[in-house]
């Protein structure tokens, strides 16, 4: 009888413990955010360098304090992908990182098919947004873009242990 307690309760145990590992890893560390189309959403133009808003509508974001990688955002803009891709800086090795099922309007598997076809580009937004990390736009022909934001070469040395090097901006956490 004993045993048979002993067992419910270990197993309870791992139940609760393994419900809220799931809650902190899709819910609890998740907010959705409020951006400025006039500031927060950003290309950066090819001749200078810089980062400058572009024009976007219906914005939707999240993102959390415990990762820079867990920002991810959706949006519509009117500028065609050819006048972007003329303007603006294209980002190679574009990978959309999957985000919490509850935040629907984001699905990396389809971004990052449609970046594979084609029927999607995608854009510089801001390099090192954070140490290391860059944000990434893609922008469908109709106008549905998608941001979220992606190691780069200085952020993946800076997790793997290899030193940084030259290409890399001076880290303030030295």
């Amino acid at each position: 009888m004993n045993g048979k307690i002993l067992v419910t309760g270990l197993i309870a145990t791992i139940a609760l413990a393994g419900g809220a590992m799931y809650y902190l890893q899709v819910y609890a560390y998740y907010d959705r955010v409020t951006m400025d189309p006039a500031t927060d959403i950003q290309l950066t133009v090819g001749v200078t360098g810089t980062p400058e808003p572009i024009l976007a509508e219906n914005i939707e974001a999240i993102d959390a304090d415990s990762s820079p990688l867990r920002f991810r955002a959706c949006f519509t803009t009117p500028m065609s992908q050819g006048m972007l891709t003329e303007t603006y800086l294209t980002y190679e090795g574009a990978s959309p990182l999957v985000g919490p099922s509850w935040f629907s309007c984001f699905d990396a598997e389809s971004i990052g098919a449609a970046l594979e076809t084609g029927e999607a580009i995608a854009f510089l937004g801001t390099e090192n947004i954070q140490y290391g990390v860059d944000r990434v736009i893609a922008v469908f022909d109709d106008g549905r873009a998608y941001a979220w934001h992606q190691l780069n070469n200085c952020g993946e040395k800076r997790y793997d242990g290899t030193p940084d090097g030259p290409a890399c901006p001076p880290r303030d956490d030295n």
